[in-house]
């Protein structure tokens, strides 16, 4: 492929929907430029880094000092570089110039889907700098904001200061109330104490967000406080060393460390205990930058499939003439257009729960939705990631195993997804604690029956358009009546047996939240929508179907 955003005609249409028509304007050439970038330069680099450039710790300098460096190879700082002066990360927060107003997530997270066909590694320290951003920003006094937020969101015009948010210690893990790195007051600033055990970007990064607990501060998460610890100054003095860099799997791009804090200056950011509460808004911006990862990946994968059996000949003909392959290409692609739209749905939700300025006009509910959607999401989108790095390397054969193809990479940056900010056990303890809290099965199906109401009202034009989606919306009509009585049932069990359905009832909230976006495409006056739609429905629900003429193979031409 010569352009990761051209040849997506579903990316191209969810940003035209999403954005005012002159930012479109705009936002459509910036995206075509940019990926052409990523389907050329940036994934001929992160061949290079993947292989031979990745990060090296220099722990000591000549003379013997504890210098505690991160060499990053010139390639990948070229692709730093690039990647940062298009706005990823400042034009949410600051002026577009050419159009006088500040970007959104909708456009920010397009970039982002674009890179992670390339350099899912990057994608990682693109996402910790957007939660940086976003923590100084919205929680950060005047004076910290003057000081270090033009460099977080530098896009070529002052110094990049890369961020970071270091949570995990060696005792927790996912129970970060468990955390026990000590912060000390100073007066004007605070001295840091312990160790960091996964501190990804460490070294590469200009601040980190660090959570710590205060002398006196309550046990658990209600006792941690959120600092902004400036990187080169710390290093510079000895007051934080990298003890190593992980040996990853994957994503090599991107350095991740054990980190020793011996007395980092650190700035208290927001209210003292009340680091956890801030770092969770955060959390759920890296979840959905992890979603958007998943999904580059997914397409990546597809479209190295589809290529790679367009040209294979086998058995006296091109491998994409057979059934089998035709059935798996035609899933492939409806699973990740339907979930993609899915997704930049709850971007779209995000834009008006998390953005700058617009905080305030999210409602309850709308909030509620949108942790709900995060954590569902975050989890469907991780495990596709690495079934869509299965199924391509299985249609390349033998060469799919190979280095010299992109698939063993795929899935081998693919395979973390599912573990980074949040596991699928993690995530659906959330969605069970939105159902203890918030009843979110109850405002999920009325959400769901009212955009069901409004597809059936709109339905019209052709006669078997108007019948797939009478019949289909009946059906998700009792598939979220199913989902009431499954959660009524185990709200009378015992908490720990209601965490046994935990992940079951998170994927009947996936199941249907992507049916009915995919019922809804059923209106619009699109062929190749509606043939997706109908691809994904029959095969998430009517698998074992017996067919004369398979749905799939019926859309084929026009999908693939």
């Amino acid at each position: 492929m010569d352009n990761f955003y051209t040849e997506d005609q579903n990316l191209q249409r969810i940003i035209e929907e999403r954005l005012s028509p002159e930012f479109f304007k705009w936002a459509d050439k910036e995206l075509s430029d940019f990926g052409a970038l990523c389907a050329g330069d940036i994934d001929r680099r992160a061949v290079h880094t993947d292989r031979e450039g990745q990060p090296q710790l220099i722990r000591y300098d000549k003379m013997g000092n504890d210098v505690s460096h991160v060499w990053l190879n010139e390639g990948y700082q070229k692709t730093v570089q690039e990647t940062y002066n298009t706005g990823i990360v400042g034009y949410v927060h600051k002026n577009i110039p050419e159009l006088g107003h500040k970007g959104n997530y909708v456009y920010s997270y397009a970039q982002n889907y674009l890179l992670a066909h390339a350099e899912p590694g990057f994608d990682c320290p693109v996402a910790l700098t957007m939660a940086t951003a976003y923590l100084i920003d919205h929680y950060a006094s005047e004076s910290l904001k003057e000081t270090f937020l033009p460099h977080v969101l530098a896009t070529g015009d002052v110094d990049l200061y890369e961020g970071a948010t270091f949570l995990t210690e060696r005792q927790g893990g996912s129970d970060v109330g468990a955390n026990d790195v000590e912060a000390v007051n100073e007066g004007e600033y605070y001295r840091i104490y312990g160790e960091k055990y996964f501190a990804s970007n460490a070294g590469a990064c200009g601040v980190a967000m660090v959570l710590a607990r205060l002398d006196g501060a309550p046990e658990g998460t209600k006792g941690l406080s959120l600092f902004l610890v400036p990187w080169e100054e710390n290093r510079a003095d000895n007051r934080l060393r990298i003890r190593r860099l992980k040996d990853k799997l994957g994503v090599r791009a991107v350095p991740s460390a054990e980190i020793e804090l011996t007395g980092a200056k650190g700035y208290l950011v927001g209210e003292e205990n009340q680091g956890f509460y801030y770092m969770i808004e955060a959390l759920n911006l890296s979840r959905v930058s992890n979603a958007i990862s998943s999904l580059g990946i997914m397409r990546r994968a597809y479209v190295e499939a589809r290529d790679y059996a367009k040209s294979r000949e086998s058995f006296g003909n091109t491998l994409i003439h057979y059934p089998m392959i035709q059935e798996t290409l035609s899933i492939l692609a409806a699973k990740q257009e339907i979930e993609m739209n899915a997704v930049f749905d709850m971007i779209t939700l995000m834009d008006k729960v998390m953005g700058t300025g617009l905080k305030a006009e999210a409602s309850d509910k709308e909030r509620i939705l949108f942790r709900l959607y995060v954590a569902i999401l975050k989890v469907e989108t991780a495990k596709q990631a690495i079934h869509f790095s299965h199924e391509a390397i299985e249609m390349h054969g033998g060469n799919g195993y190979i280095e010299d193809f992109v698939t063993p990479r795929l899935l081998r940056d693919a395979q973390v997804l599912t573990v980074w900010e949040g596991t699928e056990n993690i995530l659906a303890l959330e969605v069970l604690r939105l159902i203890k809290k918030h009843k979110v099965e109850q405002i999920f199906a009325e959400e769901m029956r009212g955009r069901l109401s409004a597809v059936q009202a709109q339905a019209g034009g052709e006669k078997e358009s108007s019948a797939n989606v009478t019949s289909w919306a009946e059906f998700m009509e009792s598939r979220i009546s199913d989902l009431i009585e499954r959660i009524e049932a185990v709200r009378t069990l015992s908490e720990d047996k209601q965490t046994y359905y935990g992940k079951k009832i998170a994927k009947q909230f996936t199941d249907i939240l992507e049916s009915v976006t995919a019922v809804e495409a059923f209106t619009k006056n699109n062929k190749r929508q509606q043939a997706i739609s109908d691809v994904f429905l029959h095969h998430l629900w009517n698998e074992d179907e017996f067919q004369e003429n398979p749905v799939v193979l019926k859309h084929f031409d026009i999908i693939v």
